[in-house]
């Protein structure tokens, strides 16, 4: 059988140091000419769009709670296409998943159903033999999951890393590729907010670049480099496979800039693959929604860091009103959902008048209001899913919804702490916190494009 090359960075815990090596390690294998495709395991947004700007290639999530395991390997056999190596970067811990009692939705779980080597980033601050005793519990806790390689994360010197170093290769029997002292002031800022406009000029070029010459000067990425060797992964193309990929018959709209920019790629595919094609615009930089567009897709991102430029601009304002009330099938997720509404109350109190569609506010808070999977059901009257149908997604956010009145909720969500409705669902408006991921359920892209076509024809 073939070969081909994949890695996991995995990490002992959030923190441990992940998102730097992962991001070093790609532009150090970038440097040397290898065309490198990233992933994210799990629902996040923003370390991919790091993956991107590095690679040149669009990163993805995977996800095996969200997902069903053959389409989350279908997404990285897609994915990986073309390219000499894949890094998928962790999530929390390891065995950080859905479950404490089970390894679902984990690093490690993603490692075994991708057949992937893991290096394993440790933090080896003031320790030594010890290091070797983290390693070897994390080796004996999944055997499936094949960790190949460490590398030592915050150590004090050089002479530090050499005793850890023996320590874990003696006891584990593995090598340790490299690590990263402690005063190194590289790691990745916090990654949240404007950081993702930044990234998107840019900005942080000379960042990636530092991490590169960091990895390459303590860590051997040639040896990274054999030790991702794995057989090839061969999947069956179910997913875009049973669907014949039609000529474009709709036309989406799709609200796109550092204020709307939390979307999956397989969204987009699966909307493609069923006849949409997608026209991106910026609300932030005064583009208003295209006259001609059958159907709209405002994502998730950060409006409230926007709020004041958003609010001002009541062109763009007025172009969604009218488009949303003449009858526009859409979907508004996270902070298309906040837009939506009448206004965004920031921390300081202040108030902006938004696009007043969903009869409420929402008022940030410094705390997350909400964070986790969700298990989704349609209510009556929402386009996209009805209330036989479920689909998956998660929710993240800094904010809440309040209304007067009592509104048409366009979802029912099961949760961790339970089930509640969610969102607000109004003739072909559909929104919500809920990000929804269509390859939990690619029928939403189907209906979607099939309700734009109908509401096309009718006009």
């Amino acid at each position: 059988m073939s070969k081909s090359r994949r890695l996991v960075i995995a990490g002992t815990g959030s923190g441990a140091g992940k998102t730097t090596v992962t991001i070093g390690l790609m532009a150090a294998l970038k440097r040397k000419g290898h065309v490198v495709q990233g992933f994210k395991c799990g629902p996040d947004y923003i370390d991919p769009t790091y993956h991107t700007a590095v690679t040149g290639r669009v990163s993805r999530n995977l996800d095996s709670w969200m997902l069903d395991h053959h389409t989350m390997k279908e997404i990285f056999a897609r994915g990986s296409r073309g390219a000499d190596i894949s890094i998928i970067e962790g999530v929390m811990g390891m065995y950080d998943g859905k479950d404490p009692t089970n390894d679902k939705g984990s690093t490690a779980e993603i490692s075994i159903l991708t057949q992937s080597p893991v290096l394993l980033v440790i933090g080896a601050q003031s320790m030594a033999r010890s290091a070797a005793a983290i390693v070897k519990g994390f080796q004996m806790l999944n055997r499936e999951a094949r960790i190949v390689g460490v590398i030592a994360n915050k150590v004090g010197s050089e002479g530090h890393f050499k005793i850890v170093k023996t320590a874990i290769e003696q006891e584990c029997g593995v090598p340790v590729v490299g690590y990263l002292k402690r005063e190194s002031d590289l790691e990745i800022p916090e990654r949240h907010l404007g950081l993702v406009p930044s990234v998107e000029r840019g900005e942080l070029a000379p960042l990636f670049e530092r991490l590169a010459d960091l990895i390459a000067e303590t860590v051997d990425v040639d040896r990274i480099w054999e030790l991702a060797q794995a057989e090839e992964l061969v999947v069956e193309p179910r997913m875009f496979g049973s669907v014949s990929s039609q000529s474009p018959r709709v036309k989406i709209a799709v609200a796109k800039d550092p204020a709307f920019h939390f979307y999956y790629p397989e969204n987009f595919e699966l909307l493609e693959a069923y006849g949409a094609r997608l026209h991106y615009f910026s609300p932030l930089a005064g583009e208003t929604v295209p006259p001609d567009a059958d159907g709209l897709y405002i994502g998730g991102g950060f409006p409230e860091e926007f709020a004041a430029e958003l609010s001002e601009n009541t062109a763009v304002l007025e172009s969604f009103r009218n488009a949303i009330r003449s009858g526009l099938p859409t979907l508004a997720e996270c902070g298309g959902f906040m837009y939506l509404t009448e206004a965004i109350v920031t921390t300081d109190g202040s108030v902006y008048p938004m696009a007043g569609l969903i009869p409420g506010k929402v008022s940030m808070q410094k705390r997350l209001a909400a964070l986790g999977y969700r298990e989704v059901t349609g209510k009556a009257g929402n386009f996209l899913i009805g209330p036989d149908e479920q689909a998956k997604g998660h929710e993240f956010h800094y904010s809440t919804f309040a209304a007067d009145e009592e509104l048409p909720h366009a979802y029912e969500t099961k949760g961790l702490r339970g089930t509640k409705p969610e969102g607000y669902a109004q003739d072909n408006l559909v929104a919500g916190y809920t990000h929804l991921h269509f390859a939990s359920n690619p029928a939403l892209a189907k209906r979607w494009v099939e309700r734009c076509l109908e509401v096309k024809r009718r006009g």
